[in-house]
């Protein structure tokens, strides 16, 4: 049971938690009972730990209600400008610990549980993350739709429901091994069905034309029923709704196609229309042309822009009849951001809608959507471009396809009037490459019909507009910009880490955690004793925490005393885990040969998950098992160094693994990585960074100065040079002893003795033809990180450093970010008008 907190641990959370009032914690332990008897239907004899966590989570959920309620009602008097996220993904991870924060309930929610006799870490361990994104990308979208709350602008998240979202990996023998993430099995009491908003989704059929107008006839319709959850902003009485989409079979679905005796088929294929929101695809930065995930991409699309409509048609809270009769001011009340090209088929959908049931003409449409529209691209790699087969949408979307092509006509006529004769960029700047199969560039559509395109940190921005997007960016410069991604400080420093919140509010106060910049305020205590003593002692507290913790899941004992080595990420190639790796077979070649010799010890951790069609990644997952088992397990290395393979990557992890970490690793090959956003969660924890210059790491060194991080390998600038002139792995290979040892007991079967020729396929790769040059950054990778256990051997000063990059973590705030969307890209103002609680009459202010 937990252990109530004396006096001075009171005070000190008092600021950050809110203070709890006794009528508080008394109204929450009756509205707790009330939920177990009325909700539940059970008592406290009889009641489980997973209805305790119901019952709070039902309570909590009631103080969200009346400000949710009375916001929609806010947004509907004042009419302002609505902001759409559109993704496929949003990774929320769990509710429950950061609605309370959000809504100020923290400690009173606390001193209840305590007097009912439960346990609270216990309860928020019960609940399910929802796991309905990938990594970056899904993730990314909660951390805004947090940040689009607290910045009090008028916005919804729109995405799928699915069914089963990310995998559970299971490490078997090493191996990674998927498990359904059945996540709703038992109920979610954070989601409201909204059956009286289903819509209809339509596929397939054909496209009549007759003199006055195109038709899409006989097509097969899918419904769309919303569940809505609550978003809330921080302590500014803001909820506003992500709503998913789950499909629904109408009830005459396939039954007229089937005889009479045939009523038991025709139900049982209501399956087929309700796998569009079964599963979540588990792939991160790769295009995979499956049917079902174009149909997932319609679905999302065409289920939210008729609810748009609707919404901006009425506008009246309640009202159902339309208010709005013109689009003319569309582009003014609506924000359509495109997260990835995902939902790209918005541009022709919105097309359809206004040309084939609106009737306006085509000028006129084409207008409201470019103003409407905007596209955040977030890869350059080629394999994670969607490229759409024609085949595909002549079956799916006869009529989209028609609609792509007049797109690309016109879009083709305007560049052959301002390039005439240069054949060659008309064939690029195509939206349809031609080919066997002939294909649609979505990345190409986006750009085309979207007002503005961004990429995600500065770097990235410019390759975008260098590389993928050039000949676009030579015609409309003016259209390209950069957001660099952010992350919400509520969820990764208030949340993860209320030890290190704690010190820096007794220095600074809490506003930080609504203005992040004012972390650097801490770099007037940077050689002040006690707070370096305070920081150290909080890192110290959060290792022997998630020590603890490992030796749970893993019975791997770990040493909390050794550097917290962390490389969290989906694995891929161009992240680079091998590069850990090899790093990790290098130390312990180092110690087996100098026993004796002072050695700093290290943990080196890695976790995520691997595509499950990418047998590479699989491979790099079986090879950090295998390296692990051998040097956990050797007497010889004892406590000085541990290699651990993170199972089953999750937000709820992230949580944990984060504040514990001294160094984070961010190592793909310069000029692959679009941003990185753990980069920053673990810059804001007090981790030190070693990293190339990519993504946002080049921002993190920026803002707290090179010398802060430890920087090394190739720059973009190298890496295009070594393409032209042809990378040999063999050369580094042949010229570095420690990295051709540590190959050959790979390649040998040292850490595979019963299957030497387990990791053949891997080396081939890395000797032949690996396009991200792990051998290339070798040796500049190992002198930096012997210059991080040199640094390390000094904790004072190994602190300050850590303070610095703390303090200069305020620039990748998710809501710098999204301040700067909301006015450079979508033409809206943050408010800081805080909406009376429920309690309260409306102010007037807020009439």
């Amino acid at each position: 049971m937990a252990t109530p907190l004396t006096d001075q641990e009171k005070r000190k959370q008092i600021s950050v938690r809110g203070i709890a009032g006794l009528g508080d914690v008394g109204e929450i332990m009756r509205s707790f009972n009330r939920h177990l008897h009325f909700t539940l239907v059970k008592d406290r004899n009889v009641a489980t730990p997973r209805d305790y966590y119901f019952a709070l989570a039902h309570t909590v959920r009631d103080h969200l209600v009346g400000r949710w309620i009375r916001t929609q009602q806010y947004y509907y008097e004042k009419d302002p400008k609505r902001v759409y996220y559109l993704s496929l993904e949003f990774y929320m991870g769990r509710t429950l610990q950061n609605t309370m924060i959000n809504l100020g309930l923290q400690n009173a929610c606390d001193e209840a549980i305590y007097q009912l006799g439960l346990d609270m870490e216990e309860l928020e361990e019960i609940e399910e993350d929802a796991g309905l994104g990938n990594g970056g990308l899904g993730r990314l979208a909660a951390c805004f739709l947090d940040s689009m709350a607290t910045l009090g602008l008028a916005a919804y998240g729109y995405g799928i429901r699915y069914e089963f979202g990310i995998f559970n990996q299971k490490i078997r023998s090493g191996w990674q091994a998927e498990e359904a993430d059945d996540w709703l099995r038992y109920g979610n009491p954070w989601e409201k069905a909204r059956p009286e908003f289903m819509l209809p989704v339509h596929f397939y059929g054909r496209v009549e034309r007759t003199e006055s107008e195109v038709k899409w006839v006989d097509t097969q319709v899918v419904l769309a029923m919303p569940y809505d959850t609550p978003v809330p902003g921080y302590r500014n009485n803001t909820v506003n709704t992500m709503r998913l989409w789950s499909a629904k079979a109408p009830n005459d679905f396939k039954l007229q196609d089937f005889n009479v005796g045939d009523y038991i088929e025709a139900v049982l294929d209501r399956n087929l229309a309700e796998n569009i929101s079964r599963v979540l695809y588990p792939n991160d930065n790769f295009f995979e042309g499956k049917e079902l995930r174009l149909k997932q991409e319609y679905f999302v699309v065409a289920a939210t822009l008729q609810d748009i409509i609707r919404r901006f048609k009425s506008s009246k809270f309640g009202c159902r009849d339309p208010v709005r009769t013109s689009f003319d001011t569309f582009p003014d009340k609506v924000a359509i951001q495109l997260n990835d090209t995902h939902p790209a088929l918005a541009i022709p959908e919105l097309m359809r809608i206004l040309v084939d049931i609106e009737k306006l003409d085509w000028d006129k449409a084409w207008d409201i959507t470019r103003r409407t529209c905007a596209y955040t691209n977030h890869t350059v790699l080629p394999e994670a471009l969607e490229r759409w087969p024609v085949f595909l949408f002549e079956q799916l979307l006869p009529r989209h396809l028609l609609i792509i092509y007049e797109i690309n006509q016109r879009h083709l006529k305007r560049i052959a009037a301002m390039f005439p004769d240069d054949t060659d960029r008309l064939r690029r700047m195509s939206l349809i490459e031609e080919g066997d199969p002939k294909r649609i560039n979505m990345a190409h559509l986006c750009v085309v019909g979207s007002h503005a395109v961004n990429g995600v940190a500065q770097i990235h921005s410019d390759i975008v507009k260098s590389t993928v997007f050039k000949d676009f960016h030579e015609v409309e410069p003016e259209k390209f910009q950069n957001k660099t991604n952010g992350i919400t400080p509520r969820r990764w420093l208030l949340l993860c880490n209320p030890g290190l919140t704690d010190i820096i509010v007794e220095r600074i106060g809490e506003d930080f955690l609504t203005d992040l910049y004012q972390l650097k305020e801490i770099l007037q205590f940077v050689d002040d004793e006690a707070f370096i003593r305070d920081v150290a002692k909080v890192k110290q507290e959060n290792k022997l925490k998630f020590a603890s913790f490992l030796q749970d899941q893993t019975q791997v004992k770990v040493n909390p005393e050794s550097i917290f080595d962390v490389q969290v990420k989906r694995i891929h190639e161009y992240k680079r885990q091998l590069l850990s790796c090899l790093h990790a077979v290098m130390l312990y070649n180092r110690i087996k040969l100098e026993p004796n010799r002072d050695f700093v010890p290290r943990t080196v951790m890695i976790g995520g998950k691997a595509a499950p069609g990418y047998h590479m990644a699989k491979l790099i997952i079986k090879l950090i098992t295998s390296v692990g088992h051998v040097i956990n397990n050797d007497p010889a290395v004892g406590d000085k160094l541990k290699v651990i393979f993170l199972e089953n990557y999750k937000v709820s992890l992230a949580e944990r693994v984060i504040p514990a970490a001294d160094l984070s690793e961010q190592i793909s090959t310069a000029g692959t990585e679009a941003s990185g956003t753990g980069n920053m969660k673990f810059m804001l924890n007090g981790a030190l960074t070693i990293g190339t210059m990519d993504g946002a790491t080049v921002e993190m060194a920026e803002e707290a100065g090179e010398e802060n991080l430890f920087i090394f390998g190739m720059r973009v600038d190298d890496v295009e040079e070594m393409d032209k002139k042809g990378y040999n792995a063999r050369e580094y290979y042949e010229r570095l002893p420690e990295l051709k040892l540590a190959v050959d007991q790979i390649q040998s079967g040292f850490f595979s003795p019963t299957q030497p020729e387990l990791f053949k396929d891997l080396i081939n790769m890395l000797m032949n033809h690996d396009r991200f040059k792990v051998f290339a950054d070798f040796e500049a990778y190992i002198a930096c990180q012997e210059r991080v256990s040199e640094l390390y051997k000094n904790p004072k000063e190994w602190t300050k450093m850590v303070i610095r990059n703390i303090a200069a973590s305020g620039k990748f705030s998710s809501d710098r970010t999204i301040s700067q969307y909301a006015r450079e890209i979508w033409g809206v103002e943050p408010s800081d008008v805080k909406i009376p609680p429920p309690n309260e009459p409306p102010s007037e202010s807020s009439n």
